[in-house]
């Protein structure tokens, strides 16, 4: 009787336990995609302060009396030189502070991931344990 009911509660444990890895392999995934797409991000940020250090650095380039223009949709807007250096400034404090934000966010998602990455193996490695004892 108690083999009978071992038996039959065998398949049900080894389902639950595949569910079981199932899920953390899905959510170590997302883990990954969401990696992928921060790093895609970060790529992005660093490409954007390059050139405006490059703005910037041809800016300083430019006399005094020299005009500066800004593209605004379709028109060129005639733009006081000092507040076009500070304005590429302030972009690339911003953009600074958003990639530091970034490194922090990838950062903790790498830990999640090699979190994750230890958990489905430990799971891994008791699920095929396990399906060996009973098999």
């Amino acid at each position: 009787m108690a083999a009978a009911a071992a038996s039959s509660s065998t398949p049900a444990a080894v389902r639950e336990m595949q569910r079981d890895l199932e899920s953390q392999a899905n959510a170590l995934s997302k883990i990954q995609k969401d990696i992928s797409k921060n790093h895609q991000v970060r790529k992005q940020y660093t490409i954007q302060v390059g050139e405006n250090e490059l703005v910037l650095k041809e800016l300083e380039l430019v006399n005094d009396e020299a005009n500066v223009y800004k593209l605004i949709g379709p028109v060129l807007v005639k733009q006081d030189l000092a507040e076009a250096k500070a304005n590429v400034k302030k972009r690339i404090e911003y953009i600074s502070a958003e990639l530091k934000r970034m490194d922090r966010a990838l950062k903790d998602l790498e830990e999640k991931q090699n979190s994750k990455k230890e958990s489905v193996c430990s799971s891994s490695c008791y699920y095929f344990w396990f399906y060996w004892q009973v098999s």
